[in-house]
């Protein structure tokens, strides 16, 4: 079972509205290498895991359940993008005959169309999200390089999503995911390492400096790219795999710790030329 704070992992910078980089960050949340199929891979393979040595299955339930989160974050970062960039009440005042015009030439229209101005569940193509890109075969050790793949394209993904916009509500939360992805690589890196692979000078994958990103670089100095955070309520076995010293090049030992204190929600606005959430209609 699940239990919710509400609350974000990192907080939501704020910045100018800018559909045009909530739309790319889309691909962060709903493509192929999105927090949502990492979130669903590693869910299924720690709850269709086999066997006694479920220690490789709490590091998988570990790691989802941050996704969880990291879904959650982006989702509230495409909202903070999008929140009032058609000019908020426009419409109801009859200033404006069509308030969104401007806000979709370069946006995702289904931003507006569908979503009220919020996230989709869709690539930044407006591709919907997919299930058949949830990889779980049963087999350990496909499963885990599978993961360190999808770890290792999902911050290749990110690191070119944060040179498509200087947006510091965007760039605050890529550079907490990149963190933090470098990290899950680690983590499935050293579960095989447990299986007997060597990676030398490896990872982490794509090769860069990721103190070269200020975003990054204060998630380094309070040692986020190092730590797994748990978020487990019940007695675990996750440490005895995540711990020793990092396969990374970035150096240093691995150690699970409890989560970051949260953030809050970022609160968003009625829209009357969306009709969201609609009450007024109701009480028309």
């Amino acid at each position: 079972m699940y239990y919710y704070k509400e609350g974000l992992i990192n907080g939501i910078k704020p910045d100018k509205p800018d559909p045009a980089a909530a739309k790319v960050l889309q691909e962060a949340l709903g493509g192929q290498f999105g927090e949502m199929r990492t979130m669903m891979q590693y869910f299924f393979q720690s709850s269709n895991f086999r066997g006694k040595e479920t220690q490789y299955r709490d590091l998988m339930k570990g790691v989802f359940l941050e996704e969880i989160a990291h879904v959650e974050l982006v989702q509230n970062t495409i909202n903070a993008l999008l929140d009032e960039s058609g000019g908020a009440g426009v419409g109801s005042q009859g200033s404006d005959q069509a308030p969104l015009d401007e806000a979709v030439k370069h946006a995702n229209p289904h931003h507006y169309i569908m979503g009220a101005q919020s996230s989709l569940p869709v690539d930044a193509g407006g591709n919907p999200w997919n299930g058949s890109w949830v990889y779980n075969h049963g087999n350990l050790a496909a499963d885990l390089l599978n993961n360190v793949v999808l770890e290792s394209t999902g911050v290749l993904q990110k690191t070119r999503i944060y040179e498509m916009s200087s947006n510091q509500t965007l760039r605050e939360t890529l550079g907490f995911l990149i963190v933090r992805d470098n990290v899950h690589q680690n983590a499935f890196a050293k579960a095989l390492e447990t299986l007997g692979v060597d990676w030398g000078k490896l990872f982490p994958i794509p090769n860069y400096d990721i103190n070269k990103y200020p975003e990054c670089r204060k998630f380094v100095e309070m040692g986020y790219h190092n730590t797994q955070f748990d978020f487990r309520l019940d007695p675990h076995r996750m440490g005895e795999i995540f711990q020793g010293q990092t396969p990374s090049r970035n150096g240093g030992d691995l150690s699970v710790t409890p989560p970051p204190e949260a953030f809050p929600v970022p609160h968003l606005s009625e829209m009357p030329n969306e009709h969201a959430p609609g009450l007024g209609d109701m009480n028309a």
